[in-house]
């Protein structure tokens, strides 16, 4: 039975990285122990978190200026992470929808906080252009993509001041010029691997000018001690670290980013082709700002919203509710969801076009 899974996260993966994850969970390379039994500090999985630092670099074409870590706590523990380490009196962030707004929460926790945009008063469906960088921040701090809404940042602001970005959604869907950032982060439940690890990927000289009289970090919050001990400070998500390895062999077998990045902008396109002529569906992001990512719409008659439902979960397509804070619906197009499931998610749009326009 072939299911269409639209989810948010945790999300699709590639079919050949979920049989390969399994495996390793019965018999890890042949060694009789399964992957969850290895040490973390094994020869074996040493390797293991080598081989995947190394591919998120040629994936991301960055050079060894660059650390790259895999923590726990998600992108949430990060909203706090990066203030502890790079805030000495004020950062500038972006609020452009449900998660920037918490990491906004949390750095106001260490000192002054400049929003340079705010998308609330029109429902975070725009993202300006048109702001200014002050340069006496400490850092600017953006989402990429706005999974509940369905917003992305298509250009990124040329500054001299470090660039911090939240890219869990949409991170390894397109290329970008990935040296501008002095930080990424991305949680792992969507583009990358199972959940339960977050990637780090940081400039290595924008670490230790907090001053130790400003604030002494805590050990586990310190980006310099993690890097140090090789992600390694203390046991790992040692499943979620060998997927995203099988995944980004994947990536770079697909071609890189710029071939999933094509494949990603046409399945957007179809999709939101059919939302946009479609007579009963409508999409409320402003056109420049749509996601390649999430794809939210809603029907202009919601007395029809449980028939649709009812049709869509008979065709065994799951994970098109869109967020609870937001209603409507919300097709995640990820990296490993195949075309055919945006053109099978099209049909049944059309067909119940066909059913209950009245037009």
């Amino acid at each position: 039975m072939k299911i269409h899974n639209f989810n948010a996260g945790p999300s699709i993966l590639p079919k050949e990285v979920i049989r390969k994850s399994a495996q390793s969970v019965i018999d890890f390379n042949g060694s009789g122990l399964s992957l969850l039994e290895i040490s973390h500090r094994s020869i074996d999985f040493l390797e293991i978190i080598e081989k995947t630092t190394c591919l998120v670099k040629q994936v991301m074409n960055l050079n060894d200026d660059y650390a790259i870590l895999f923590l726990q706590g998600g992108a949430s523990l990060q909203f706090s992470m990066i203030p502890y380490n790079l805030m000495d009196q004020e950062a500038a962030y972006l609020d452009t929808g449900f998660w920037a707004k918490n990491a906004i929460k949390e750095a106001r926790k260490f000192g002054k906080v400049k929003i340079l945009f705010s998308g609330k008063n029109q429902n975070y469906t725009h993202i300006s252009k048109h702001y200014q960088i002050p340069c006496n921040v400490d850092y600017f701090h953006c989402t990429s993509n706005n999974t509940i809404v369905g917003t992305q940042m298509k250009i990124f602001p040329k500054t001299s001041v470090p660039i911090v970005c939240d890219m869990s959604s949409d991170i390894f869907s397109r290329k970008l010029n990935f040296c501008q950032f002095s930080l990424i982060y991305a949680s792992a439940q969507k583009n990358v691997s199972s959940a339960g690890m977050t990637i780090v990927i940081i400039k290595k000289n924008i670490l230790g000018k907090i001053k130790r009289n400003i604030r002494n970090i805590p050990s586990y919050m310190d980006y310099k001690i993690h890097i140090q001990n090789k992600s390694i400070l203390n046991t790992p998500n040692v499943f979620s670290i060998y997927t995203s390895m099988l995944t980004l062999e994947w990536i770079k077998n697909k071609g890189g980013l710029s071939v999933l990045e094509k494949q990603n902008q046409h399945k957007a396109k179809l999709l939101y082709n059919e939302i946009d002529n479609n007579n009963l569906f409508e999409n409320k992001i402003h056109e420049e700002d749509r996601s390649d990512m999430n794809v939210s719409f809603f029907l202009k008659d919601k007395k029809l919203e449980k028939e649709f439902n009812k049709m869509w979960k008979k065709e065994n397509i799951v994970g098109l509710e869109g967020h609870r804070f937001l209603g409507g619906y919300r097709a995640s197009i990820y990296n490993a969801l195949p075309l055919e499931s945006v053109q099978f998610l099209i049909e049944i749009m059309k067909e119940f076009e066909r059913r209950h326009d009245r037009k």
